[in-house]
């Protein structure tokens, strides 16, 4: 059972369950957390079984991560949905983008894929966002939602070995640099101390709203 509601209940110190076997996204998600004095679990680490993603909104998939592993763990859970949207592919592969990359996980057959699918549209629109969807779930179903954006154009071929996903075809609205071609602390925090990724601005919203003062 799911519940989400308008109150919005902050995390106490203690152990965190981050629903995820991503290991790029554990990483970032982990490196975000850590000045905040959490003991840090992953899926993966405590041998959580992947649940099966089958919504039809990053919300709904981020959800489903979240609510397996509090409710198997009885622990406070963060997972992440996220994905590149295309506009000249009508949005795709959106909440698909991990599928993109086929069974091997491999995301240089995913981006090729979406330069492929470009040129067969015979479209110059080469605008994409990503999404990112934070959702906090408790063992009881209650669930909250933390959604960032970042809009830009796509690059090709993709430039840059940091990140991870399509990080290295994806150029940020105001840079010249991919995202593969960012270290980490480019990629998520501008010069003027704003988030820029995705990630890092549902991580914002999050840190708000959840974490202890």
């Amino acid at each position: 059972m799911q519940t989400e509601t308008t109150e919005n209940r902050r995390l106490e110190p203690g152990k965190l369950v981050l629903a995820s076997h991503n290991k790029g996204k554990l990483r970032e998600i982990q490196e975000m957390l850590a000045p905040h004095g959490f003991e840090v679990l992953s899926a993966g680490d405590l041998n959580l079984p992947e649940p099966v993603e089958d919504g039809d909104t990053f919300e709904a998939n981020a959800a489903i991560k979240a609510l397996a592993s509090a409710k198997a763990t009885g622990l406070p859970a963060l997972s992440d949905d996220s994905g590149v949207c295309v506009n000249g592919l009508g949005g795709d592969p959106g909440i698909y983008s991990a599928r993109w990359a086929g069974p091997g996980k491999d995301f240089g057959v995913a981006m090729q894929a979406v330069h492929d699918k470009l040129v067969e549209a015979g479209t110059a629109d080469r605008s994409a966002y990503f999404v990112a969807v934070l959702c906090l779930a408790w063992p009881d179903g209650h669930v909250q939602f933390y959604r960032g954006e970042i809009h830009g154009e796509l690059a090709w071929p993709p430039r840059g070995p940091e990140g991870f996903g399509y990080d290295p075809m994806f150029v940020p609205e105001g840079f010249d640099k991919t995202f593969g071609e960012m270290d980490k602390q480019e990629k998520h925090i501008t010069k003027d101390g704003k988030a820029l990724s995705h990630r890092a601005r549902a991580f914002v919203k999050f840190q708000e709203e959840c974490l202890p003062k």
